[in-house]
């Protein structure tokens, strides 16, 4: 088990208790209208389509799905957001990027530099981290639905998929950016059963911590995701093999 597995399950347990509390279905929202504005129709609109799926996931009502696609094609007000990144570092320089979706950017990148100051992280320019992430379709299974390596790896193969990794109680499978979509509705149809699916900023490698930065990095992380205007927080450190988080 590595260390990096056991930080993206800590994030994928983050996740569930974000949509209890609603904040999954403004980020899941978000992606549609930013999405639904290069076309609202899934069929001719693969980042639509992937969008849609990943509201779906949350359970985001059909009508609200809907009403976020007519905000992204201009049909209903609304849909003034525009996609900005922010890289930089952490503590024990670690690397930063935290994607944000916002309709006004002087108060997202005042917020966003409160929180990287407030944590001892310090933000850089465009493209400063980026180099050291590679952006890849991030499948996640669980082990408890599926505990046999070879059926996962076979599923994964056979609906074109990249890679397959063991990461502690989940399988992450892991597609090129534009097998994606493909890769995902091939699983569908196959009754796959998915906890997350997304494109996402996986690490080309990772920087160990100690524990105590490792607490450090995840309270920085918190709260950057407890932002309004953030929708995904990206790091590349990994987390001790004995670390347990905090309450």
């Amino acid at each position: 088990m590595s260390g990096h597995s056991k930080w993206a399950n800590i994030k994928l347990r983050k996740g569930a208790q974000d949509a209890k509390r609603g904040k999954a279905f403004t980020k899941a929202a978000k992606e549609i209208i930013i999405a639904a504005k290069n076309g609202g129709d899934p069929a001719g609109n693969a980042r639509l389509r992937s969008a849609i799926a990943a509201a779906k996931a949350v359970n985001l009502p059909k009508d609200k799905i809907e009403a976020a696609i007519r905000k992204g094609t201009g049909q209903d007000a609304g849909g003034d957001i525009t996609e900005i990144t922010y890289e930089g570092y952490g503590a024990g320089g670690v690397a930063v990027i935290v994607e944000t979706a916002t309709d006004n950017k002087n108060r997202t990148v005042a917020e966003v530099r409160h929180v990287f100051t407030k944590h001892g992280g310090n933000m850089g320019e465009s493209g400063s981290v980026a180099f050291q992430f590679d952006r890849l379709g991030v499948i996640v299974l669980s082990k408890e639905k599926y505990p046999d390596e070879d059926v996962v790896m076979g599923l994964a193969l056979e609906a074109g998929a990249d890679d397959v990794q063991d990461e502690d109680d989940t399988w992450e499978i892991h597609t090129a950016l534009t097998d994606f979509n493909a890769v995902r509705e091939a699983l569908e149809n196959q009754g796959v059963t998915m906890e997350s699916a997304a494109l996402a900023m996986v690490p080309k490698t990772t920087v160990p911590v100690d524990a105590e930065t490792a607490r450090k990095l995840m309270r920085f992380n918190d709260a950057l995701e407890d932002l309004d205007d953030v929708q995904n927080v990206y790091f590349n450190f990994e987390l001790p093999e004995d670390f347990e988080p905090e309450d």
